[in-house]
């Protein structure tokens, strides 16, 4: 062998083989575009690509589960008796915002516990850097706030309230005996910013619906129910990573079956306005129905056996259940087509749930 066909051999260099003569047989022409990218040039090595990237950061924000917050702000509105306007708009928005500002954050101060028991999320496994995490956890925050300061200085408040104790929760609060009570709060002040914002829009945007205009503080039962379902899937999702919860589930079922058969009381809550009779006899039992199905059956599942792949699968389906849960409030509340439409995001939200995980 000629020594400039044994180097190419030995350093596998493709443009020495191209380049070495062999006995009896035409130089090997090799394509420029075989040993470069696009346009001639090599990628970076190392750098991952775009398309790597952007699932990085799906998986960080867990967008599979941002369809469970429009409906926040349109059983908000439904519950202060008003048409979803522009108000409501902007409280889908600055919700949106802020609740991916909390995932965010969440992964970033839990960077060091994740490496430990989840090392393949974005953060310890190098596909997020940890302040590029905490860079968008500040700038949703703030697009979160502006897009509520348009709603009005009331919005604003309650938004900064709802920044605040999303950001304590993830902080400081997460791992104390505080943790669900905050997470509960925060998906409170979610629902009464929709109702806030829809009434502050109330003198030009948004039109009373068919059971007559209310105060944004008609929208508290709804808030209510909404943080106790909340609070009873964090407390689940505590022991998504070791298991071995039975009594966690359990709570979570029993209250999901209480929040189920409040719905179907025929009369209201104090303050709480009353459905409309047609639509709202005909839809309510099915969004309860569908809301059962989702929450109840994992967390039954996972009470019987409480390892790591069922309890998430119950956490899953608590987050998810969400939304026929907000379509129920909404119907109460004399809006049930408001509740039909939210009930439109849950396709959406099942089929991203299989590519991204929500918890």
């Amino acid at each position: 062998m000629r020594p400039l066909r044994l180097l190419a051999a030995v350093t596998g260099s493709p443009r020495l083989l191209a380049a070495a003569p062999r006995t009896g047989t035409a130089p090997v022409h090799v394509p420029p575009d075989s040993l470069s990218g696009a346009g001639g040039t090599a990628p970076a090595p190392g750098r991952p690509s775009s398309r790597t990237r952007l699932r990085a950061w799906a998986e960080l924000l867990r967008v599979s589960a941002l369809f469970t917050v429009p409906g926040d702000a349109l059983a908000g509105a439904a519950a202060t008796g008003r048409r979803p306007g522009r108000g409501t708009a902007l409280a889908v928005g600055a919700s949106l915002c802020l609740y991916e500002a909390g995932m965010a954050l969440n992964d970033w101060a839990d960077r060091e516990e994740d490496a430990v028991d989840r090392p393949h999320r974005p953060i310890p496994s190098g596909r997020v850097a940890p302040g590029a995490a905490l860079a968008a956890a500040g700038a949703l925050t703030a697009a979160g706030l502006a897009l509520a300061a348009r709603a009005g200085r009331p919005a604003l408040a309650v938004a900064s309230g709802l920044a605040a104790t999303v950001w304590a929760y993830d902080l400081r609060l997460k791992h104390t005996r505080l943790g669900p009570a905050a997470m509960a709060s925060a998906r409170a002040l979610d629902l009464l910013l929709g109702a806030t914002a829809t009434a502050g829009a109330a003198g030009t945007h948004a039109a009373p619906g068919p059971a007559g205009a209310h105060p944004p503080s008609a929208a508290l039962p709804a808030a209510l129910a909404l943080g106790a379902h909340t609070y009873a899937v964090t407390a689940v999702s505590r022991h998504e990573v070791q298991g071995g919860s039975t009594a966690a589930p359990l709570a979570a079922l029993a209250g999901v079956a209480g929040l189920g058969a409040a719905a179907l009381r025929g009369r209201p809550a104090h303050g709480e306005p009353s459905p409309a009779p047609a639509t709202g006899t005909l839809l309510l039992p099915a969004f309860v129905a569908a809301y059962l199905r989702t929450a109840a059956v994992p967390l039954l599942h996972a009470a019987l056996n409480p390892s790591p792949p069922l309890t998430r699968r119950a956490v899953g389906g608590g987050i998810r259940a969400m939304i026929p849960l907000q379509a129920t409030l909404a119907a109460r509340a004399g809006s049930p087509l408001v509740g039909l439409a939210a009930m439109g995001l849950v396709p959406l939200a099942r089929a991203l749930s299989r590519k991204v995980s929500p918890t």
